[in-house]
């Protein structure tokens, strides 16, 4: 079973939002997270 984004942003303690962008490349994320 493969990971939801709600269970990455959970583990991540992000919003589903910065994970969306992560995936899909968009400026505005640092690094750190």
């Amino acid at each position: 079973m493969q990971p939801k984004m709600e269970d990455v942003a959970r583990h991540a303690g992000v919003s589903k939002s910065t994970v969306s962008f992560v995936l899909n490349d968009k400026p505005g994320v640092s690094e750190e997270m």
